[in-house]
């Protein structure tokens, strides 16, 4: 079982920058690919960013490959998302989500454990 919390959303102008932290409860956190996803008004939820157990091995949507950056610390059972040049279009709601294994990293359906979610809003 993992509990899942987000937090560092907000309001940031365009070009702007910020972090989400997501923090888990449990033993066994390491052992899941964490991954972040988002979803915007009347939207599905997408794909954002996924990371491995080990953090050795990372995957991006092609939306914000190259601005966003995930990372993990096991130690303190903690994934980040570095968000940087944020655009209106990444206005969404997002959430970090657990699962085991790599396969389909990309879909939603694959994540066992979900947390509640953070607004994330980028005005133009």
């Amino acid at each position: 079982q993992v509990q899942l919390v987000e937090s560092g959303g907000g309001l940031v102008q365009a070009g702007g920058s910020l972090r989400l932290s997501c923090a888990g409860s449990g033993r066994t956190f390491s052992s899941y690919v964490m991954g972040w996803f988002r979803q915007a008004p009347g939207k599905e939820r997408e794909f954002v960013a996924a990371i491995t157990w080990s953090g050795g091995n990372t995957y991006y949507a092609d939306s914000v490959k190259g601005r966003f950056t995930i990372s993990r610390d096991n130690a303190i059972n903690t994934v980040y998302l570095q968000m940087n040049s944020l655009k209106p279009e990444d206005t969404a709601v997002y959430y970090c989500a657990a699962k085991y294994g790599t396969a389909a990293y990309y879909s939603p359906g694959e994540y066992r454990y979900w947390g509640q979610g953070t607004q994330v809003t980028v005005s133009s």
